[in-house]
Formats: structure tokens, C-alpha cells, sequence
């Protein structure tokens, strides 16, 4: 069985996650641990769990979600994983700081692997599989684990709203069709869990989100 916590870091408010299941062996998506608090709080977290980190993964590279890239990397020795598309944007990541004003003292690394559509993510006794949704950021993979009946959504989509779309590489009518032909049918039972904002589901977001309904 897989188990996911969610710890929310940085001042974009996003959504870390661990997921893991009873090997103990477990995935960071998304490290944005932003300074030494945050930093103790996650790993803090994974020893309260007993848990080893296997894998290091971002569902995509936009700053909110990458700014723990390099602790984490350096700590587990674990090599960062993204979709190929997602490599100019981290490498702007730099950029988009100096936009918001916002320092970036330890730049992430590059990707030490990349993730293709499609392709099964393993690590214990757990599968998830890469679904390529792209719309918020050119190259976004969201990761479905069909034996929990759960998503890791990055800012695809999230309770009532869905990502933005007007970050370079963004467009929002790719994003709907990433929703529609990816998530939707998963199944409504399917637990979304979002980039930002609290967990939803996919039946709830096909009656109810106001950008969804047409």
C-alpha cells in the first residue's frame, strides 16, 4: 500500500510530497524547502517515518517547486528526474528569482535522468505511472498510482481551479485538453493530490470546477 504526506513549504506555498509504502522506500516529489527550517522539517518528517529516499522527482520546474533541488539531491545522493521538456525551465529558474525577487542561493542541479510519457515509475512495491500534462508548464508529468487510486497533479489541476497559463511555456487550452484526456479518466474516485491547496478528487472537479464545466 501506498501513503502519501504532503508538507507545504516556501513563500509560494507548495505542496511537497513524500510517497512511500511499507518497504519504506519513498519518492520526494517536488522539494521546495525553502530555508533551514524547512529544510529540518522535511527531512525531519522522512526520519520520523523510518524512510529511505530513492528517487527525487519534479512534476515539473517551475521555482515554487524546485527551490530543494540541491539539499536533497546532495543529501540522499539521488540523482533529479523531470521530463526533457522541463530543462529550459529549470535552467531559467535563476531568472524567474530575480523576477520575483527572491533569493536562490544553492540553483538546482541538472537532471541526472529523464522521465518519458508513459513510462512506469517503480520504487518498493509500488508502480506510478508518468502521464504527460502539459498546459501550466511546457512539459508537466503528473504521476497516477492505479493500485492507491491516487495522483501526484503538480499544478495541473487543483480544488476548484486549475494551474496558471500565462508563465512562458503555458497555454491554457493545452492544460484543459491535459485535464480532460489525462486525469478525467482516471476515474471519479481518483484523489487528486495538487502542487497547491488541499487534496481533491477527480469527481468532484468534473461537476464542480468553474474552469472544467463546458
Amino acid at each position: 500500500m501506498a501513503y502519501v504526506v504532503r508538507l507545504t513549504f516556501n513563500p509560494f506555498q507548495e505542496n511537497t510530497y513524500l510517497v512511500y509504502d511499507d518497504s519504506k522506500e519513498c519518492v520526494i516529489f517536488d522539494p521546495g524547502c525553502f530555508n533551514d527550517a524547512e529544510k529540518k522539517e522535511l527531512t525531519g518528517k522522512i526520519d520520523e517515518l523510518g524512510l529511505k529516499p530513492v528517487r527525487l522527482i519534479n512534476t515539473h520546474c517551475h521555482i515554487d517547486h524546485v527551490f530543494g533541488n540541491s539539499y536533497i539531491a546532495g543529501r540522499y545522493e539521488l540523482p533529479l528526474e523531470i521530463h526533457p521538456g522541463e530543462a529550459p525551465v529549470l535552467e531559467a529558474v535563476e531568472q524567474s528569482a530575480a523576477f520575483f525577487g527572491i533569493p536562490y542561493p544553492d540553483p538546482s542541479p541538472e537532471a541526472g535522468r529523464f522521465i518519458e510519457a508513459g513510462e512506469t515509475v517503480t520504487f518498493g512495491n509500488t508502480e506510478l505511472k508518468a502521464l504527460f500534462t502539459p498546459g501550466h508548464s511546457p512539459a508537466s508529468l503528473s504521476f497516477f498510482c492505479e493500485a492507491g487510486r491516487f495522483v501526484i497533479a503538480g499544478d495541473v489541476l487543483f480544488q476548484g481551479s486549475i494551474g496558471r497559463t500565462d508563465l512562458p511555456g503555458g497555454d491554457f487550452n493545452t492544460l484543459i485538453k491535459s485535464i480532460e484526456e489525462q486525469l478525467f479518466p482516471l476515474g471519479d474516485d481518483v484523489t487528486v493530490h495538487p502542487g497547491h491547496g488541499p487534496e481533491t478528487n477527480i469527481g468532484y472537479e468534473r461537476k464542480h470546477n468553474p474552469f472544467l464545466k463546458r
